[in-house]
């Protein structure tokens, strides 16, 4: 089994600082034998990225994906336009490799980012796909992130109930991904940065074997997070591990004066 080791960093600021403790898992799950998830928990970005394609295409789409994002944290600024830029490099990756260029290959890329370059940081969340942001905020669980899917776009339409979704034949396909021959931006939330805010951040996998209540269970059970995403992986695995799973837990703790809450 993997272990998750909980990392740290503080950013000072002028009236107090921002707290940040984080830890990050991947496994195969139980019926998989290639893990074609990827992950990035390099502050300032946490990222999840799940693969799909035949053979060896969907690990070669989520790896460069975030290959090409950990480049752009190295270089100092993440920002809207420059993810963009990277994930443009990463679709030409992809459409390069010789074993990537069907075209059920593709990613999904999803995660939130703290934004520093104007006075007041906020958190902004990205997603292309089905794989998933969740806030946990005044003892609440709420999913930040709209699942780019067939299903998803059932639900909204009416013609389906999120009980029946759950096991539905179209459960896998999304309706959008980072692919050898699609340039897409992801969609973005802006949100305050609030003293004890928790972030999840994970691949379907996750939310195949475990409902937002069962999420909240253990965020409610364990302050840290890698007991925290340790936990989770363990219930999903036990639950079946039909998937890949890939998690990230981050914590928020701010000091000084910070924006109210609605």
């Amino acid at each position: 089994m993997p272990e998750a080791a909980t990392h740290s960093r503080t950013l000072p600021l002028a009236d107090g600082a921002i707290e940040l403790q984080w830890a990050e898992l991947t496994h195969t799950g139980r019926r998989r034998e290639v893990n074609q998830d990827a992950v990035l928990a390099r502050y300032p970005l946490f990222v999840v990225a799940d693969g799909m394609g035949g053979h060896i295409g969907g690990e070669i789409a989520s790896s460069s994906t975030i290959a090409r994002l950990e480049s752009m944290v190295g270089k100092g600024e993440v920002s809207p336009k420059n993810i963009e830029k990277a994930l443009s490099k990463a679709v030409g990756d992809i459409a390069s490799h010789p074993e990537a260029t069907d075209d059920g290959t593709g990613t999904t890329v999803t995660g939130v980012y703290l934004d520093t370059s104007t006075a007041e940081p906020t958190w902004v969340t990205l997603n292309i796909g089905d794989s998933r942001v969740y806030l946990f905020r005044d003892g609440g669980l709420a999913q930040v992130t709209t699942d780019h899917s067939v299903v998803q776009e059932l639900i909204a339409a009416g013609r389906l109930s999120p009980e029946e979704a759950e096991n539905h034949p179209y459960g896998n396909v999304i309706t959008r991904a980072v692919g050898p021959s699609d340039g897409v931006a992801p969609d973005y939330v802006r949100l305050e940065v609030i003293d004890g805010d928790r972030f999840v951040i994970c691949s379907d996998g996750l939310t195949k074997e475990l409902t937002d209540y069962g999420i909240l269970h253990f965020l409610l059970q364990h302050d840290d997070p890698a007991a925290a995403a340790a936990d989770m992986l363990d219930a999903a695995l036990e639950n079946g591990g039909r998937d890949n799973i890939t998690i990230i837990v981050l914590n928020v703790h701010r000091t000084g004066s910070s924006p109210a809450t609605d």
